[in-house]
C-alpha cells in the first residue's frame, strides 16, 4: 500500500481502512487508466421498445421438432445424408464454419442417419405458420411472433450458451453480455428495483454479466420468492427499520469518502450503488413477487396450478410485473445443470415433450398477459438457445450438436407478428436464406431499444464489424 494511501485511511478511520483491505483482497483496487466515461442514459434514436424478456433454454432446443418442420427427415429416415438428395449437406465447403464430426462405417461410409421428427405439426394464426403439436399455447400467439429460422452459431459444444449471450466465442475471452450493455447504455425507469435481474440458475462459464464494463453490470439473480428474493437481502439479525437505514447512511457516508479518494475505481462504485439499491429493494421487491393480488384466472393463464408449469410459470409471471415497474432486461434461464435439460443426444421424444410442457404454457400466458395489459407494445419477448440439433441420429433417438442452422423468435417491442424470416434447407441442416449469426439477433434488441451498439463501445475494447451485428429489417414493424 502506498505511503499516500496509508495516511488516508488513518485520517477516515478503521473503516477505510478495512474497506480498502477488503477491495485489496478481492483484486479490485482500480486502473485510472482504463477510466471511460458512461453513455448519459439517453438512447441514440427514437426507441420502439423499453423492456425485454429474454428467455434462454439450456442444452440446445431441436429446431426441427419445435418451429422449423422438415418432413423430409421422415421420407428418408434411417437412410445415410449420403444415400438422399441432400448429400451435399455435409459438403466441407458448407461445414467450414466450425468442427463437425461426420463418423463412418469400415468402408468409409458415413453412418449419419435421417432421424424422423418426433412430433406433428399444426398451423396457427391468420398467417397459418406451422408450430409443434408440442408447442400449442406458444403457436396460439404466432401471430405475435416473428420466428427466425436462419440463425447460427460457431461453437458446437454448450460455451455456445455464453456466445449467444456475449456475441463472442468462449475461447475468445470474457465480453458483457447483452443484457449488460442495455445496462450500461440507457438510464433507469424505476431507482428502486434493479435494471437487470436473472432468474434461473447460470452455470459457472455464463455466470456473469458486465465484464470489462465493470460489475456494476451484472444481472442482479432473483428468486421468486417474495420472503427471501435475493442473497443477503435482508438483515442477518433483527433491527429496526430505523437502525437499518441509519446503518446503510453511514456506509454509505464512508463509501463515498472512499469513492473520492479512489474515483476510478468500478468495483467501489458499484459496491456504493448496489448497497444503496439493496436498501430500496428490501420494500419494493417483496412487493413484487407476492402475487396476492393477482386473480387465479391470472395465475391459471401461467399454469401456476400446476406442478409441471409451476415454475417456470413463475418466473414469467414476476417477469410481467418486473416490467410494469420499470425494470429494464428481464434474462431467465430454463433448465441449466450441465449441458443443459434440452441436450438430447437421447431419448429426445421424452425429452423435448416434458420440457415444452415445462415452458409452453407460460410462454403463451406471458404472451397473452402482455398483449391484453398493454405492455407487449413496450416489451420484446425473446425466445432463444444456443444451437440447435442434428438432423441425423445419434445413438438410437437422439440427436446431436447442431451450430449450422437453428431458431429463435422475438415478439413485442416494435417487432412483426406473423412472420417467418429466414431458412434452413429441406432437412434442416444449413440455414440458406437470410442466414443470421447470433449477434443480429442482439443488434435488433438494441435498435429497438434506441441503441447503436457501435456507439457503445469503449476505449481500448473495440469490436470486430461481426460482433456487432446488424438488425433484421425484414421483422421489423
Amino acid at each position: 500500500m502506498h505511503r499516500r494511501v496509508f495516511l488516508a485511511d488513518l485520517g477516515m478511520g478503521f473503516t477505510g481502512l478495512a474497506l480498502a483491505a477488503m477491495l485489496h483482497r478481492d483484486g479490485r483496487a482500480a486502473d485510472a487508466a482504463g477510466k471511460w466515461a458512461p453513455p448519459d442514459g439517453k438512447p441514440h434514436f427514437t426507441p420502439k421498445a423499453k423492456n425485454v424478456i429474454w428467455l434462454f433454454m439450456n442444452g440446445g432446443v431441436s429446431h426441427m421438432e419445435t418451429f422449423d418442420p422438415k418432413p423430409m427427415l421422415t421420407k428418408y429416415a434411417g437412410k445415410t445424408i449420403g444415400e438422399t438428395p441432400f448429400k451435399d449437406a455435409q459438403n466441407p465447403e458448407k461445414l467450414k464454419l466450425a468442427r463437425v464430426t461426420v463418423v463412418n462405417d469400415a468402408n468409409g461410409q458415413q453412418r449419419n442417419k435421417l432421424f424422423p421428427l418426433q412430433v406433428g405439426f399444426k398451423k396457427y394464426g391468420q398467417a397459418g405458420i406451422e408450430v409443434s403439436d408440442w408447442l400449442p399455447h406458444t403457436g396460439s400467439r404466432i401471430d405475435d411472433i416473428a420466428v427466425v429460422r436462419s440463425t447460427w452459431t460457431t461453437d458446437d459444444n454448450h460455451g455456445a450458451q455464453t456466445q449467444f449471450h456475449t456475441g463472442r466465442h468462449m475461447l475468445d475471452g470474457e465480453f458483457p453480455t447483452l443484457g449488460a450493455w442495455v445496462h450500461y447504455g440507457l438510464g433507469t425507469l424505476n431507482e428502486n428495483l434493479p435494471q437487470f435481474v436473472s432468474m434461473g440458475r447460470r452455470e459457472y462459464w455464463n455466470i456473469k454479466d458486465g465484464h470489462y464494463l465493470g460489475p456494476a453490470h451484472d444481472a442482479v439473480p432473483l428468486r421468486v420468492d417474495p420472503v427471501n428474493p435475493l442473497d443477503y437481502g435482508k438483515p442477518e439479525l433483527p433491527v429496526t427499520a430505523a437502525e437499518q437505514k441509519a446503518g446503510f447512511e453511514l456506509s454509505g457516508k464512508l463509501n463515498k469518502l472512499r469513492a473520492a479518494e479512489y474515483p476510478d475505481d468500478p468495483a467501489l462504485d458499484a459496491r456504493i450503488k448496489s448497497y444503496e439499491l439493496a436498501f430500496r429493494m428490501q420494500k419494493s421487491l417483496p412487493e413484487v413477487l407476492d402475487f396476492a393480488k393477482e386473480t387465479e384466472e391470472t395465475k391459471k393463464l401461467y399454469g401456476i396450478d400446476r406442478p409441471e408449469t409451476r415454475d417456470f410459470g413463475m418466473q414469467l409471471l414476476a417477469s410481467r410485473r418486473l416490467v410494469e415497474r420499470g425494470v429494464r432486461f428481464i434474462q431467465i434461464q430454463h433448465g441449466a445443470g450441465g449441458a443443459g435439460v434440452w441436450d438430447a443426444h437421447g431419448g429426445l421424444k421424452k425429452n423435448h415433450e416434458q420440457n415444452c410442457l415445462a415452458v409452453d404454457k407460460p410462454i403463451g400466458g406471458l404472451l397473452k398477459d402482455l398483449k391484453r395489459t398493454g405492455l407487449l407494445k413496450d416489451t420484446i419477448v425473446v425466445f432463444a438457445t444456443e444451437f440447435g440439433r442434428t438432423p441425423g441420429t445419434q445413438g438410437s433417438d437422439g440427436r446431436d450438436h447442431h451450430i449450422f442452422g437453428f431458431s429463435v423468435w422475438l415478439a413485442g417491442g416494435g417487432i412483426k407478428g406473423g412472420v417467418v424470416h429466414g431458412a434452413t434447407d429441406e432437412i434442416g441442416f444449413h440455414a440458406v436464406e437470410n442466414r443470421h449469426y447470433v449477434t443480429d439477433v442482439h443488434a435488433t434488441i438494441l435498435h429497438q431499444l434506441g441503441l447503436d451498439s457501435r456507439k457503445l463501445e469503449v476505449p481500448g475494447r473495440k469490436r470486430l464489424d461481426t460482433d456487432h451485428g446488424s438488425p433484421i429489417k425484414e421483422i421489423i414493424a
